[in-house]
């Protein structure tokens, strides 16, 4: 079945085959809501990051499954702790790109992919990719809305799962509310100490795209010297210069660029 049409009939299951469930709140534990996704993590997610997309597909029925399942949940502000709230969103945002993605793959980036919707198509971060507690999400609308102004804490971009080989490494495992803040911070320092995406020295900080693209949440530069500093291993000083290098959008494919490649240095 072509890539388009198989995406099609999944789409239509994820946002419609659920209707007659009923929404419930915090039903289960959060490490109970999380299993099937986080056991698909330890499956796929390659040492380095990366996400083996091709062996995914075999199991792409159980990573459906699991994001059918969220059609019954609804997080409430008035019963779910914060951490839980903000993890489950991380999760729920990287299950629906990561399926997205495999109802195109062989794709050679996501921003190539186009989704059908009435009256035309939209792009994967504008188009309604999941279902949560009955109502519609896009991948734009979870980062926005139910993260970012929620939050406004801008580890969490070093969590979602961007589809790109210049994005963070992927983490393993699912977010789990009450480890959230320690696996961020993982996150974020083995991002910042990677060479192939941040070069840092006590005078110059060559930075990923992303603190460029995000600078709002990370603040002035010296703001942002501040927070590289909580997790850089080469102290970087107050008046290092700072550059940004280009961010890659192929596929974070099992088999990724070099580290020239990721920097942009072709």
């Amino acid at each position: 079945m072509p890539a388009t049409h198989r995406f099609l009939v999944r789409f239509f299951c994820l946002l419609l085959g659920g209707l007659l469930l009923a929404t419930s709140g915090y039903a289960t534990t959060s490490s109970e809501l999380q299993a099937p996704w986080n056991t698909l993590l330890h499956r796929y997610v390659t040492p380095d990051g990366r996400l083996d997309y091709a062996g995914l597909l075999d199991e792409e029925d159980e990573l459906l499954g699991y994001l059918q399942g969220l059609r019954k949940v609804k997080p409430d502000p008035q019963t779910w702790p914060p951490a839980d709230t903000e993890a489950f969103w991380i999760n729920t945002y990287n299950a629906a790109a990561t399926y997205l993605i495999l109802q195109y793959y062989p794709v050679a980036s996501i921003n190539d992919i186009r989704v059908k919707v009435v009256g035309g198509t939209k792009t994967p971060w504008e188009a309604p990719v999941v279902n949560v507690g009955g109502q519609n999400y896009s991948l734009n609308q979870i980062e926005r809305e139910m993260l970012r102004n929620q939050f406004h804490d801008p580890r969490v971009h070093f969590a979602l799962m961007y589809g790109a080989a210049s994005a963070p490494a992927i983490l393993a495992e699912a977010y789990d509310g009450a480890r959230l803040s320690q696996q961020l911070d993982q996150q974020a320092r083995r991002f910042l100490n990677d060479p192939a995406f941040n070069q840092l020295s006590p005078q110059q900080v060559q930075l990923s795209g992303l603190f460029e693209a995000y600078g709002a949440e990370f603040g002035s530069e010296a703001q942002l010297l501040e927070f590289v500093n909580q997790y850089a291993r080469v102290p970087v000083l107050p008046t290092a210069k700072v550059e940004y290098l280009s961010f890659s959008w192929a596929l974070n494919d099992r088999t990724g660029l070099s580290s020239s490649q990721a920097l942009g240095k072709q």
